[in-house]
Order: structure tokens, then C-alpha cells, then sequence
């Protein structure tokens, strides 16, 4: 390992702490890269206050109507997309909840999309495309805090009234200037040096996976530690819920299959069975 300077170069920028990677066995390679994401943790844990701060003030805007949009470019836009695409199977809430928006669009997703990520008009536009107000909240999700498209987002809704935090993995960042409740998660350079869909993606992931959860829990679509509002897409998840049945409310698993398949979900099955 060499040792690290002090510079005015960003955390998530800073030359990596390992030297030589392409002489390093596969072995090496891995026990690296696996000590350097043990600060993953640790890093989200430091930040749990600010992540507290954020989910509260959201939890009172989405108990009256609010909806979540997650403003991001490449890695942090497509980690923003998938945490909102797996709020409704999992929760079995609408798709407007919980929206991801990503610099480039769609085809971002899958391709880079040269310089769409600088245009720091483009992220209001689209929130404007969905009559976005002031019982909604805007994360922008940005591990430089320095992606215009993202704090251009973030500073139009701040003028419009609108809620607003961000994740990011710099200290002092400039999207933590200009948001109401900034998450910072410093998890340190990058194993290779600035790829931040690393370190800083899984710290991202962590957050984002924190937010949602923590508040469709408040939100009331989970009973004791069950998904009692998943949506039966697929056969695991029909098995699942007729299980959840059966240890509930104590009844034959092919009855309890059956009223699943009858009324949706876990949570209707039980209403209608206490009733």
C-alpha cells in the first residue's frame, strides 16, 4: 500500500490507497477490493442521523400524497432507477411513488450518453413533465456532488418549494450546499481510482435501500417483518404469500393459495379472514 496525500482533489477522485493492480493475483485483487468495501458500512452508519433527518420529513409529505424522485446520472441515475423499480413488486404500491429519473433517459440505462449529465436544466424539465409539488421530495443522488444535471434539479425544486436531499460521497459538497438534507457517506477512494460504482455505488445502494424501506414500513405495507403487499408476480412469490398465510392465520396451504389467488395479496387475505 503507498500513502496518501492530502490534496485539493476530491475523496471520490483521490488516487487509490493500492498501487499495481494489474500485477496483483487474482487473490490479491479480491481480498482488496473486499477490505476496502468492509468501510462501506461504516461510512452508511456514520451518515444514519442525516438519512433520519431526510425520511422523516418525507414520511409526512408521501402520508399526503407525496411521491419520491431520484435525480441521477450513469452509475448513481441507474442506482436511483433501480431501487424505484422495486418499490411496487415489492410493496405492491403504484409506479408514481417512487420515480427515477436519469440523465440521457431510458437508453442511459443500458449506454452512456455523451455529456447528459451537463445540462443542469434538463432534471427540471422532466420533474415539471410530472406536475411535480410541494408534497413531493427530490434526491438527487450524485458521488462527486458535482453533476450539474443533478444540482440543477435540485436548486429548481429547492426555489419551487419543494422538498429536497441528496446522497453523495464527498464532504462539503457542492449539491450538499444548495440541499435541504444533505447524506454524506465518505467511504474514501475508490479501489481503482475514481471508479465510484464501486464504494461509493454500494454506499448509494445502502441508502437508497434504507430510505424506501424505512418509510413503506411507516406507510403501513409490511405486518410484523412480512411483505403482506408483494405483488404475485411469479410462483416463488404465490408460494411465499401462501406461507405468510398459513403462519398467520393457521389454515391448510391449499385453502391458503387459493384465497391469496382470490384477493391479491397476504394483507387482503388476512383482512377479509379476521372480519
Amino acid at each position: 500500500m503507498k500513502s496518501t496525500v492530502k490534496t485539493k482533489t476530491s475523496i471520490t477522485e483521490s488516487p487509490s490507497n493500492f498501487d499495481n493492480l494489474d500485477k496483483m493475483s487474482i487473490e490479491e485483487l479480491l481480498t482488496h477490493i473486499n477490505e476496502e468495501d468492509s468501510k462501506v458500512h461504516i461510512a452508511v452508519r456514520q451518515a444514519l442521523p442525516q438519512i433520519k433527518n431526510l425520511v422523516e420529513q418525507i414520511e409526512v409529505r408521501m402520508k399526503k400524497g407525496g411521491r419520491v424522485f431520484y435525480l441521477g446520472a450513469g452509475t448513481s441515475g441507474r442506482l436511483g432507477v433501480l431501487d424505484a423499480s422495486e418499490i411496487p413488486p415489492t410493496f405492491g404500491v403504484p409506479e408514481s411513488m417512487v420515480i427515477g429519473l436519469i440523465a440521457g433517459g431510458d437508453v442511459a440505462l443500458r449506454k452512456s450518453v455523451e455529456a447528459a449529465e451537463d445540462d443542469p436544466n434538463k432534471a427540471w424539465a422532466s420533474l415539471q413533465s410530472f406536475n411535480i409539488n410541494k408534497n413531493d421530495a427530490v434526491i438527487g443522488i450524485a458521488a462527486s456532488g458535482t453533476t450539474p444535471y443533478v444540482i440543477g434539479g435540485i436548486i429548481h425544486a429547492r426555489e419551487n418549494g419543494i422538498l429536497t436531499g441528496c446522497i453523495t460521497c464527498n464532504p462539503d459538497s457542492e449539491i450538499a450546499k444548495v440541499t435541504e438534507f444533505p447524506i454524506e457517506a465518505i467511504v474514501g477512494p475508490e479501489f481503482v481510482t475514481g471508479s465510484t460504482r464501486l464504494k461509493a455505488g454500494t454506499a448509494q445502494k445502502m441508502i437508497l435501500n434504507m430510505i424506501t424501506t424505512s418509510i413503506m414500513i411507516k406507510l403501513g405495507r409490511v405486518k410484523g417483518n412480512k411483505m403482506v403487499n408483494m405483488q404475485l408476480t411469479n410462483k416463488k412469490l404465490i408460494e411465499r404469500g401462501t406461507q405468510m398465510i398459513v403462519d398467520e392465520i393457521n389454515i391448510p396451504t391449499d385453502e391458503a393459495r387459493r384465497l391469496l389467488l382470490i384477493h391479491g395479496s397476504v394483507k387482503k387475505v388476512i383482512e377479509a379472514y379476521q372480519k
